[in-house]
């Protein structure tokens, strides 16, 4: 498994994302859809990124298609939503796979750091969270019902 680091996904246009470019960032990577209960936590996820960006949070989301078929849409169509309707500015990467043998390697690296509820590794639902530190060190994983607002006093503790 490679390091944090290391990792270099595609974004939305199919270009490389390394997440090399992140070193003393503090990251939340999410794993998102269009259609779900859980998509108004977009307009929260954009609270935070207004709120920290500029002391060193990025967030990341990840269309992921594997629940239900709750995002659909091309990468166009994906971001076209995210912007008109929660005003999105973070990145939202290409649709990936987050379980199964698909899966996009960074959410394989994510789940062997950090096992959701009970011990498991598989990403349980939409919207599920992982809060990594200036060091690349996966310190958190939140599940679907987590509020992105709730997140906040992790991010600052992390960003002093």
């Amino acid at each position: 498994m490679s390091a944090f680091y290391d990792l270099s996904p595609k974004d939305a246009k199919g270009e490389s994302y390394p997440f090399s470019d992140l070193k003393g960032k503090v990251v939340l990577i999410v794993n998102v859809a269009s259609k779900c209960g859980f998509t108004p936590q977009y307009k929260d996820l954009e609270e935070l990124n207004k709120k920290y960006k500029d002391q060193g949070l990025v967030i990341l989301g990840f269309p992921c298609n594997q629940f239900l078929g709750q995002e659909p849409g091309t990468s166009d169509d994906i971001a076209s939503f995210c912007q008109l309707n929660y005003g999105v500015s973070f990145p939202v990467l290409a649709k990936i796979d987050v379980n199964g043998d698909n899966a996009d390697p960074v959410f394989k690296y994510l789940k062997s750091q950090k096992s959701g509820l009970l011990g498991l590794t598989r990403v349980k639902w939409n919207f599920e969270k992982f809060l990594i530190d200036k060091d690349g060190k996966v310190v958190q994983r939140y599940g679907s019902t987590t509020k992105p607002l709730s997140i906040g006093p992790a991010i600052e503790k992390l960003l002093k």
